[in-house]
């Protein structure tokens, strides 16, 4: 390994540190639902109280935070009652089926969260890497936008994405269910946190080609492109196993410049487009921007991918993803083989998925702290678990198809409410502009919560004034800090989302709070958004929620889950 990959790598490795101290309270207990309780004291009715010495009489081990039964009635705000999100118990309960007949039951794959190994750096340190990690994620999402928007004026992709015959992607019509022996226990898809493999985001495990070989990529609902490090590979990142050779595979084919999904992507030299005139066969070369120091360029191929069911040995294979095999390839990802896109644009493998399980699809993220055996699962299609789910809310995606910005998942809120009070946010803080810019995310690929300024702000304010512990001034990133030492009860306000359709998320204090020990320090964990009116609703904040993409009825699910028991 050369000195300047190195380098690199021990800094991820050292950034993924704050995953190990990013936890309000680390316990191996479960708690009962009396622990949190109405606070007496000056935050009254708007006070989540977590009992921590109470915990300690229960000996069941906790395998990630458990939510009480009545989460939504801590003195929280409930959705309107004529929001278009009200949570009907009959029709909006009925499992919905993809519009083509015959659509597959879920897919239901493991998840499995991994622990952080020790690393030798201060907790101030790792704060301040993960923050820095963040900082470059954004300037990704940034570009992306940019790229987008710039991409669609100058080369007409709109129109090309609105010809549903000729670009609409959908793979899967060969697909396999099966049962191996040989694959049993081998063949898990698990999603993991990003710490052991250098990065700070989640990881799922697929098996590319035929014969299978097994590759880590990163999960990340930002993206769309599907892609994978190939030999022969003339710049490319270190990753932990082999890196898939295209000749070693049956199932490996190139898209070429006369399909017409080669128009999805943008060229890596724009003066020469792949052209079918320049040659039917030749290879469609693709050039992929994350931000500035992150990219791949390399042949759009199909090739088949592999994974895991929940039942024990069985497996599904699904044939011709269109996948982009890099060889060209820098950035931010030490230790993955490459990325599973799960965006909104077609080339993503939840859209490519679509003729097989509709077009939806969710991912229940464990906390933080949960034990190493615990796992949860990303599911393909409707799943009667989270339908079921009483708590179960959503709210409606803004920006269509046709945006720049068709990639991401756009939520509109509303407001803010800490304490249960609706915080003075300007209304204009969560639009999308013209240009593109403002509004609002949820993005699996970015840690912690980032609000635009005038957002940021008042909820700062706002918890300074109802947070009545002392100050802590000593950690740089966060702000607020408080030390909460010789605290038996620690009180925090209640934090929500309203969104413009009337649905409000409620959050457990595990997640917009940071516990440090043992310096008995906790921190508000967001943060405001750096020169942009972007906000930004990390993985954080999404800890221990079935979160539901619903793409047919273009609306976010979110319902509190135990998901180290799902």
């Amino acid at each position: 390994m050369n000195t300047v990959t190195g380098k690199r790598q021990a800094k991820l490795k050292a950034a993924m540190a704050v995953s190990r101290v990013f936890n309000f309270e680390r316990r191996s207990e479960v708690r009962r639902r009396s622990d949190f309780k109405r606070s007496p004291g000056p935050l009254n009715s708007s006070a989540i109280v977590y009992n921590r010495s109470s915990s300690a009489s229960y000996r069941t081990p906790l395998h990630g935070i458990e939510l009480p039964a009545n989460f939504m009635s801590f003195g929280s705000a409930a959705s309107s009652g004529d929001s278009s999100c009200d949570r009907d118990r009959g029709e909006s309960r009925a499992p919905h089926v993809d519009e083509r007949d015959g659509a597959a039951p879920a897919l239901k794959l493991h998840l499995k969260h991994r622990d952080a190994e020790a690393a030798e750096r201060s907790k101030k340190e790792a704060l301040e890497d993960s923050s820095l990690r963040d900082s470059l994620r954004i300037q990704t999402l940034f570009r992306r936008i940019t790229e987008k928007k710039n991409r669609i004026a100058a080369s007409g992709i709109a129109a090309a994405a609105a010809t549903a015959d000729q670009s609409r992607i959908e793979v899967g019509q060969k697909e396999t269910l099966a049962k191996s022996p040989e694959l049993a226990g081998r063949l898990m898809a698990q999603v993991e946190s990003g710490v052991t493999l250098g990065s700070g985001e989640y990881f799922i495990d697929v098996f590319v080609g035929t014969p299978p070989r097994h590759f880590s990529l990163i999960l990340d609902t930002g993206s769309d492109l599907n892609w994978i490090q190939c030999l022969p590979c003339y710049d490319c990142f270190e990753q932990h196993g082999p890196v898939y050779d295209p000749a070693a595979s049956s199932s490996y084919r190139n898209v070429s410049c006369g399909d017409s999904r080669c128009g999805l992507v943008s060229s890596p030299d724009p003066l020469r487009p792949c052209l079918a005139a320049t040659g039917q066969d030749r290879p469609c070369p693709y050039f992929y921007w994350y931000g500035d120091r992150s990219n791949t360029t390399g042949d759009l191929a199909l090739e088949t991918f592999t994974m895991n069911l929940t039942g024990v040995g069985e497996f599904r294979r699904v044939d011709d993803v269109i996948f982009g095999c890099g060889h060209w390839n820098r950035g931010l990802f030490h230790g993955a083989a490459g990325l599973l896109g799960l965006g909104r644009g077609q080339l993503s493998f939840a859209s490519q998925l679509r003729s097989l399980y509709g077009n939806i699809f969710s991912y229940c993220l464990v906390d933080r702290n949960s034990d190493l055996s615990v796992s949860s699962k990303l599911i393909f299609g409707e799943d009667d678990t989270v339908a079921r789910n009483p708590l179960l809310n959503y709210t409606t995606f803004v920006a269509g198809k046709d945006s720049p910005v068709e990639t991401f998942y756009y939520v509109q809120i509303k407001s803010i409410l800490v304490g249960g009070e609706e915080l003075a946010i300007p209304p204009t803080t969560w639009d999308i502009a013209k240009d593109s810019s403002g509004g609002t995310i949820v993005d699996s690929g970015t840690t912690l919560s980032y609000f635009a300024a005038p957002a940021y702000e008042r909820i700062k304010e706002a918890f300074t004034k109802q947070v009545k512990y002392p100050a802590a001034t000593d950690f740089p990133v966060l702000d607020p800090c408080y030390n909460v030492s010789g605290a038996g009860k620690v009180e925090v306000p209640e934090f929500a989302i309203l969104f413009a359709d009337g649905a409000v998320w409620n959050f457990p204090p595990e997640n917009y709070f940071i516990r440090l020990e043992p310096e008995e320090i906790m921190c508000l964990a967001v943060l405001p958004m750096p020169q942009s009116p972007l906000s930004i609703l990390g993985n954080y904040l999404q800890q221990n929620f079935h979160i539901l993409y619903d793409m047919k009825n273009s609306r976010l699910g979110f319902a509190p889950t135990r998901c180290a028991e799902m």
